[in-house]
């Protein structure tokens, strides 16, 4: 069983900590002061918010399928993601994106060998494509799926 809550104080006391263990109930937390939030959703309502076409109001049913088909398209085939080392959706599902962080590699090393004064730290590596990835990873240490 698990419970699923803020990272309210009364959450994180002895007491309810103490009291989950013994009753083996396994805690989940969403982010801070958002009880009955999916942090998932959030973070994609947060996106779509914050782009410069999101209209004030829709003026129908049609308008608004209509732009969430074309956001939606655009977030899984455009769009590169942070936490999929700058990778689009589709190319991670599509098993695209080792070719893909191969090919920025190869960009870097370029970029290296003409100007190796640029880069303090020494040679660039592009980032590798995550096997899982979280927005709360579990201190448990479960995999996904």
């Amino acid at each position: 069983m698990t419970i699923h809550s803020d990272r309210g104080k009364s959450m994180r006391s002895q007491e309810v900590l103490g009291l989950l263990a013994d009753l083996q109930v396994r805690r989940s937390y969403s982010r801070p002061h958002v009880s009955n939030g999916n942090p998932y959703s959030e973070a994609q309502f947060k996106t779509l918010k914050s782009r410069p076409t999101y209209p004030q109001r829709f003026g129908s049913f049609e308008e608004a399928r209509r732009y969430f088909g074309e956001l939606l398209e655009w977030y899984n085939t455009q769009h590169r993601h942070s936490g999929l080392a700058f990778m689009t959706p589709e190319d991670v599902h599509q098993g695209r994106a080792e070719e893909k962080r191969r090919q920025r590699q190869e960009v870097l090393d370029r970029a290296y060998a003409k100007h190796p004064e640029r880069f303090v730290k020494g040679p660039p590596k592009a980032e590798a494509v995550p096997q899982e990835v979280w927005i709360n990873k579990p201190a448990d240490g479960r995999s996904a799926g």
